[in-house]
C-alpha cells in the first residue's frame, strides 16, 4: 500500500460519492422510464488500467464492477480533453457491452496534460433498431439482426459532439429523440465526473489520487481473498438448464465446477452446451466477466459487509469458458437475452457454493427477468412509443432462518419497479392487477420468495406487446435441504369474445386494443423440510393472501379452520397430517427429475467433450440429431408430459447408445 489507511479510507469514500453523484445526475436527467425508473444504467471511475476503482454502493445496476473499458478506450487511439468514447459492441469492446441496447461511454480525466482516470456510463436505451421494437428477440440467430452495432468511435471531440455519428445512431433507432435524450443525459454524468475529480485532485493532489487508485483495488482483493479462504477447499458441482433456445427446441445445460484454494476461486464451465443460434449467449470473452461472477462478489459483499466495491473483488476470480459455448460465444453470435442465461449462471454459482456454505447460501430464485414492453403507435402520430412497463421478477429463494423476498430477486438485478401512475402516463396500457402471486412460493422451513404477477389492459390498436427473457416455464427454481420448488411461469393473453390463451414464450405479439396480458412470475425455492416449519408462520401467509388453506395443507401439512375473517391453526389435525410426511420430495420438480433420468449429467458431459471436438457449425445440428432417438421414444411436450419409468429407461439406453456413437466419431475424425 502506497497510502495511510487514513487517507484510503477517506479517499476511497470520496470517490465512491463521486460515482454515485454521477449516477444521480444520469438518472434526474434521463429521458425514458428505464432510465427514470427502473434505473437500469451505472456509473463509474476506472483507472489507467481500465478496470473500476470507484462504483457506487447503492445505485444503478450492481453488478458491473468487473467490467474493463480497455479494449473500448485502445481502439480509438490518442485522446484530448472533451472526448467521449461511445460503444455498444459486445465483441469489439471485448464484453464493457453484453447486448446491442447498453450504451457505453467512457471520458478520459485529465490533469495537468496526462489523463489520470476515466469516467464510465451505461444505460439501456429504449430502441437500437434490429427487427423488433426495443431491438431485443430471443429468437434472434445472429447479432447482425439485434440492431445497430457501433464499434468504439467518439461521440465528442474536444468537446463537441461528433454530429456524423449522432446522425447515425439517430437514423438508426425507432426512438431518436428518446435515445438522443438518454445519451446526453450520460455526458451530464460525466461531466459531473470530472468536476467531482477535478476537486479531488485539487485537494489531494495527483499522485494521491493516482496511489489511491490503486490501493483501493488491492485492498478490495486482500478482503475478498480473505473471505473465500473461510469456504472449505474442494471442488464442487451444479447444474442447471435453461427451458429452450428461444421458444421451441432443446434445453440448454449449464454445467459448472467450482474449485476452492487459497483464497483463490475457479468457475470451469466445461460441460455446459455449445452457443445456440438464439440470443441467449453471454459474450464473456472467457473472462471473469461480471454475468458469470456476480454471485461471487454478492457472497464476498454479504460476508464483509464493509468491503470496498470495486475490480479488485475479482482478482481471485479466474474463469474457464470454453470458446464457443452458450457462455463464451464466438464473434456474430446474437446475444441480446444473454440476462436469461446469467441468471441461470447465478443458480449454479447457488447450488455449487450452496454444498460448501449451506448456512448461507439460498435455494434458487425466481430464476427469470422479464422487461416487458410495449411498442405503439406514437401520440404524436409519427414514429413509435417503445417503453418497458415492468421488468418482471420472481422471489428469491429461502435459506435458512429466513424466508424469501416476495415479488424481488437480488440474483443479478437490482432494477425498480416502475410507478403504475407513470406507466398509465407515459404508455397506452391500463394496470389491471399488479402483486404478489399466491402459492407459488417454494415449501420449506424457510419458503421461498412468492413471484409477482401483473395483468394490464391494451387501450390502443396496432400494438405489440414484448416479454424476452421468460424462463423457469420447463423446469421450476429449485429447493434446497429438502425444501421444495416454485411454481413456473405463465402468460396468459385474454382477449375480448375468446377464451383466455396460455402462450408461453412470446416474442412480438400484436395485441388490439381490450387485449389483456396476464404474467406470472415464479417463486423461489424453500429450504429445509416444510412440515418443520412453524405452522404460525403458515397461518400468517394465508392470512396475507400468500397461500392457500389446500397448499397449508398439501405443502406443509397444516390444517385450519375457520372462516376468511377468523381462520386459525387446527392443532389437533396439524399433528396427525405430520405424522403421516412424504418420505420423500421432489427438489427440482418432476419435470426436472425425469430429464435428469433420461439425460443423466455423465452422459451430457461426454456429448459434449465430443460436441467441442466438432466444428462449431456442426455442433448444433450433431446435437439434435443426438437427442431426437431419445425424444423420439418419449410423449410429445416431455418433460411436462411425463412418461412412465418403462419408457424413461428405453429412453435413457437410446440417448446413451447416441452418445456412445458420437464420441466414436469425434474420436476418429481427430
Amino acid at each position: 500500500m502506497k497510502l495511510d489507511p487514513v487517507s484510503i479510507e477517506i479517499l476511497g469514500n470520496k470517490l465512491t460519492s463521486v460515482a454515485e453523484e454521477m449516477c444521480l445526475t444520469l438518472q434526474r436527467t434521463g429521458r425514458t422510464l428505464y432510465v427514470k425508473e427502473t434505473a437500469d444504467f451505472c456509473c463509474a471511475l476506472a483507472g489507467l488500467d481500465g478496470k473500476f476503482f470507484a462504483y457506487p454502493r447503492a445505485l444503478g445496476v450492481s453488478g458491473f464492477v468487473g467490467l474493463d473499458c480497455t479494449a473500448a478506450i485502445e481502439a480509438v487511439g490518442a485522446l484530448e480533453p472533451g472526448d467521449v468514447i461511445l460503444t455498444n459492441d459486445p465483441y469489439r469492446s471485448r464484453g464493457l457491452a453484453t447486448h446491442l441496447p447498453d450504451l457505453q461511454v467512457i471520458e478520459p480525466y485529465f490533469h495537468e496534460g496526462r489523463i489520470v482516470a476515466y469516467g464510465w456510463g451505461f444505460l439501456h436505451a429504449s430502441d437500437v433498431g434490429g427487427k423488433v421494437p426495443s431491438s431485443i428477440s430471443p429468437t434472434n440467430h445472429e447479432i447482425f439482426q439485434e440492431g445497430l452495432q457501433i464499434p468504439p468511435v467518439k461521440i465528442m471531440r474536444a468537446g463537441r459532439m461528433n454530429e456524423d455519428v449522432a446522425l447515425l445512431f439517430r437514423a438508426n433507432s425507432r426512438t431518436p429523440d428518446a435515445n438522443m435524450g438518454d445519451l446526453k443525459a450520460m455526458l451530464g454524468a460525466l461531466a459531473t465526473g470530472r468536476e467531482r475529480v477535478a476537486q479531488t485532485l485539487a485537494q489531494h493532489g495527483g499522485q494521491a489520487f493516482l496511489d489511491a487508485q490503486g490501493d483501493l483495488v488491492e485492498y478490495a482483493a486482500l478482503r475478498a481473498r480473505a473471505v473465500l479462504s473461510r469456504i472449505p477447499e474442494g471442488t464442487y458441482r451444479f447444474t442447471d438448464y435453461l427451458d429452450d433456445e428461444a421458444g421451441a427446441g432443446l434445453p440448454v445445460r449449464i454445467a459448472l465446477a467450482v474449485t476452492l484454494k487459497g483464497g483463490g476461486i475457479e468457475l470451469d464451465f466445461t460441460g455446459s452446451d455449445p452457443q445456440v443460434a438464439a440470443a441467449i449467449n453471454i459474450p464473456s470473452h472467457g473472462l471473469p466477466h461480471a454475468w458469470l461472477t456476480l454471485r461471487i462478489l454478492a457472497l464476498v459483499a454479504t460476508l464483509d459487509k464493509g468491503v470496498p466495491i470495486n475490480a479488485g473483488l475479482l482478482k481471485p476470480v479466474s474463469v474457464v469458458a470454453p470458446a464457443g459455448s452458450i457462455v463464451n460465444p464466438l464473434p456474430g453470435a446474437a446475444v441480446g437475452v444473454r440476462h436469461a442465461a446469467a441468471v441461470r449462471v447465478n443458480d449454479a454459482l447457488n447450488g455449487v457454493l450452496g454444498q460448501a456454505l449451506p448456512e448461507h447460501m439460498p435455494a434458487a430464485s425466481g430464476g427469470t427477468i422479464i422487461p416487458v414492453v410495449v411498442a405503439e403507435p406514437s401520440r404524436h402520430g409519427h414514429g413509435q412509443n417503445v417503453q418497458v412497463v415492468e421488468p418482471m421478477v420472481g422471489g428469491t429463494g429461502g435459506r435458512r432462518g429466513r424466508d424469501g423476498a416476495d415479488g424481488r430477486d437480488s440474483s443479478i438485478s437490482n432494477l425498480s419497479n416502475n410507478p403504475v401512475e407513470t406507466v398509465e402516463a407515459e404508455t397506452g396500457v391500463e394496470i389491471v392487477r399488479y402483486g404478489l402471486r399466491a402459492d407459488s412460493a417454494g415449501a420449506g422451513q424457510w419458503r421461498g420468495g412468492n413471484g409477482q404477477e401483473i395483468r394490464f389492459r391494451v387501450l390502443q390498436d396496432d400494438s405489440f406487446v414484448l416479454a424476452r427473457g421468460m424462463e423457469r416455464l420447463r423446469f421450476r427454481p429449485w429447493g434446497a435441504h429438502g425444501g421444495g420448488p416454485g411454481a413456473p411461469a405463465r402468460l396468459v393473453l385474454h382477449r375480448p369474445g375468446e377464451s383466455p390463451r396460455e402462450l408461453g414464450k412470446i416474442d412480438l405479439l400484436p395485441v388490439a386494443a381490450g387485449d389483456e396480458i396476464a404474467i406470472q412470475t415464479p417463486g423461489g425455492g424453500g429450504w429445509g423440510n416444510p412440515f418443520e416449519r412453524d405452522p404460525g408462520a403458515v397461518l400468517a401467509d394465508v392470512r396475507r393472501g400468500l397461500l392457500s388453506p389446500d397448499a397449508a395443507r398439501r405443502d406443509y401439512g397444516v390444517a385450519l379452520s375457520g372462516g376468511p375473517a377468523g381462520v386459525t391453526v387446527d392443532d389437533a389435525a396439524t399433528v396427525a397430517l405430520r405424522a403421516r410426511e412424504p418420505e420423500t420430495r421432489t427438489r427440482f420438480g418432476a419435470e426436472r427429475e425425469a430429464w435428469d433420468k433420461v439425460f443423466p449429467s455423465e452422459q451430457l458431459d461426454r456429448l459434449n467433450a465430443a460436441l467441442f471436438a466438432l466444428a462449431p457449425a456442426a455442433r448444433p445440428r450433431r446435437r439434435r440429431q443426438v437427442f431426437a432417438a431419445a425424444l423420439a421414444t418419449l410423449p410429445e411436450g416431455f418433460p411436462q408430459s411425463l412418461a412412465h419409468e418403462d419408457a424413461i429407461r428405453q429412453a435413457a439406453a437410446h440417448f446413451a447408445r447416441e452418445v456412445e456413437a458420437c464420441t466414436a466419431s469425434a474420436a476418429s475424425a481427430a
